[in-house]
């Protein structure tokens, strides 16, 4: 556990920038309604008012905002949502992505809020780490005749299952649904259509879903460390790091997500580290430094994901005043930080694989690799704001298929002083 205690620590470190107990007023928005909002009596209080101490206590620690922002009129002419016009509206409602139609049903909100599509990273850094500890056993092995007992497979079966039902719908809709409510003036114009901003969600109903995210999250994390017969409840100290690291990513006054490097490293960690350690620590053990190393490293690609996600919004970074990497370095530095984190990490990764003797999966490594540089050369580079979700559809998969190779190969791998 003291190396856990290590890489929790060295993570937070790396994420959090040196003026981060600065106070920094948080802002809120002004809203130009749509014209189907107009038709509907908003639910959101858009308009600043004197707030009460009762006010205050009850969104404690999700506090209302004071201030109004002061934005260029020509980003606030928000009009229908020409991108749910394409006949897919309703699937990226559900799945809370960009184009989403509209709708007044409450559930569909909620569930949007939670942004489904980004559930599948965790849930698969989860599998990668079950494939790390080397313990995780099948139904029906047919490759190893020891790993057919029915009974164990069902038992690690349902683990898993439950670990990626706490790493997906839970803790990720929690991060998703807090991130949405500390950028609801961003969205405003970034993403006016956006539950929060269109006043098709109270601002009630938004806080009561991230409290019950967080506390089932962690109630469940704890209920998995009594079930794998944890001494240290490594799942839950998992699940309140990663917790915090959301909270204080989306919320002032750290806001990690204010500062490109932190920001960006800290949502790379938390969609690769923090799952692959959860899904290891309920299979094995978190015993070497290896286990550690690697997915930080890999967690370096995740800065690179994390820069991809960044160029759709650098006109609303830019007007607020948000140091993201796209402003900071502009759309063409930004874009050859974004494809050097991603490469260089996985040569590095394959390069060790082949140090300790695993050349087999080095060269797998390296043969993933080839399509993402294509990729990189032929969507990202010529314009990474208009291809980035056809690079992102396109090359991560190959990214996380490496990143899976990778965790099998460590799960199978001869360790010295293993019996």
């Amino acid at each position: 556990m003291t190396k856990l205690y290590i890489a929790a620590a060295a993570l937070a470190v790396i994420a959090t920038p040196s003026s981060a107990f600065s106070f920094q007023p948080q802002s809120t928005f002004v809203r130009h309604p749509t014209k189907s909002s107009e038709m509907r009596a908003p639910t959101l209080n858009m308009i600043p008012t004197k707030k009460t101490d009762s006010d205050e206590a009850s969104f404690f620690p999700f506090d209302s905002s004071s201030k109004p922002i002061t934005v260029s009129s020509s980003l606030l002419e928000a009009g229908p949502n020409e991108e749910a016009e394409d006949g897919d509206g309703g699937i990226k409602q559900l799945l809370g992505i960009r184009g989403a139609s509209e709708t007044d049903d409450i559930w569909k909100i909620r569930l949007q809020l939670t942004k489904p599509v980004t559930w599948i990273p965790l849930v698969w850094g989860v599998m990668c780490g079950a494939a790390a500890s080397g313990n995780y056993h099948w139904f029906w092995n047919p490759l190893d005749e020891n790993d057919r007992n029915i009974a164990l497979g069902l038992n690690d079966a349902l683990k898993g299952f439950v670990t990626m039902i706490l790493a997906g719908p839970f803790l990720t809709g929690f991060t998703q649904t807090i991130n949405d409510w500390y950028d609801r003036d961003i969205d405003a114009i970034n993403e006016p259509n956006r539950p929060i901003p269109s006043g098709r969600i109270s601002e009630g109903q938004v806080i009561a879903q991230i409290w019950i995210l967080l506390i089932g999250g962690l109630g469940l994390s704890y209920g998995i460390d009594a079930w794998c017969g944890h001494e240290t409840p490594t799942v839950f100290l998992l699940s309140v790091f990663g917790s915090i690291i959301s909270y204080i990513y989306s919320a002032p006054p750290l806001k990690l997500k204010n500062n490109g490097w932190q920001g960006s490293f800290a949502l790379g960690a938390s969609y690769i580290s923090l799952p692959w350690w959860c899904g290891q620590a309920v299979f094995g053990e978190l015993d070497r430094p290896v286990y550690f190393i690697l997915p930080v490293l890999y967690s370096i690609a995740g800065l690179g994901i994390a820069i991809v996600n960044d160029f759709k919004s650098i006109e609303g970074d830019r007007e607020l005043g948000l140091n993201s990497l796209p402003v900071a370095f502009g759309i063409d530095g930004a874009k050859y930080i974004c494809a050097g984190c991603i490469t260089l990490t996985q040569l590095g990764v394959a390069l060790y694989l082949l140090s300790i003797n695993e050349p087999i999966y080095a060269a797998i490594l390296t043969g993933l690799l080839v399509p993402q540089v294509y990729f990189q050369a032929t969507l990202l580079l010529p314009d990474p704001v208009a291809n980035d979700v056809k690079y992102q559809g396109a090359s991560q998969p190959f990214l996380v298929f490496g990143i899976l190779a990778t965790a099998i190969c460590v799960g199978h791998h001869d360790w010295p002083g293993m019996a």
